[in-house]
């Protein structure tokens, strides 16, 4: 399933829905995915049963979940729900994972609450398991087409932002081609990096890909290289965190 702004308790956990027959209107209540979810878990608890959210950060958490923070943390204890008369807990062999881009910067992360009760594991395409997954995948679907990862590993260096850098997905295709590479790198990739550097338009030159194919570098890069090394060799430099 999938979070956006628009979605409610009602939508996730349990809510009253309207209903048309014979033309009439009533309300039903009905259980939402989370609550389903938790009934199968618990008539097979022999399995491990899993709940994936993506975009988990773009809903209203703290509307989203309601309770069910409490429930989150202790498994073992039963509540009411806000509209059924009946008590509900969250089975131990169900699990939930969210998933979330933190380049987006239009909406909050994830409140304190909230993240005390997961487990977070980032995916960073400077470490592995994503750092060589591109190479891998295209040396066994598209054999000589490897050096597009080199294409990619030279913009995340010039973007050096590791929220905002060029992820592997948009090249795992089938039947790459270096015209198709680079028609996927004019109208996905370089846009988004137009938007990441807005407000600095002169500095897309850089991220032309026939000269990251090239292995060429812009003046830019050579002059913040020139003053990293002086910053090393003794010279004064500016660490952020």
């Amino acid at each position: 399933m999938q979070f956006h702004p628009s979605y409610a308790y009602e939508d996730f956990v349990q809510g009253i829905r309207p209903r048309i027959g014979d033309g009439q209107v009533g309300f039903d209540l009905k259980d939402g995915p989370l609550v389903r979810a938790a009934d199968q878990a618990r008539k097979k608890p022999e399995a491990k049963h899993f709940l994936v959210i993506d975009e988990i950060n773009r809903g209203n958490l703290a509307k989203v979940f309601g309770e069910l923070y409490f429930l989150l943390e202790y498994r073992d204890q039963k509540i009411w729900l806000q509209y059924s008369d009946r008590e509900f807990s969250l089975p131990e062999n169900l699990y939930i994972i969210g998933t979330m881009n933190t380049a987006d910067r239009s909406i909050a992360l994830v409140d304190l609450a909230l993240r005390r009760r997961f487990s977070f594991v980032g995916f960073d395409t400077r470490e592995e398991p994503i750092k060589g997954l591109l190479r891998r995948w295209l040396s066994t679907n598209a054999p000589g087409m490897e050096w597009v990862a080199d294409v990619v590993d030279r913009a995340n260096k010039e973007l050096d932002d590791r929220h905002a850098a060029v992820g592997p997905s948009h090249f795992m295709k089938e039947g790459l081609t270096e015209d198709r590479a680079k028609r996927i790198w004019k109208h996905d990739v370089l846009p988004y990096i137009e938007e990441r550097l807005y407000g600095a338009r002169e500095d897309l030159g850089r991220f032309d890909f026939d000269t990251l194919h090239s292995g060429e570098r812009g003046g830019n890069a050579e002059e913040q290289d020139d003053a990293n090394a002086g910053a090393e060799d003794g010279g004064e430099g500016v660490a952020s965190g």
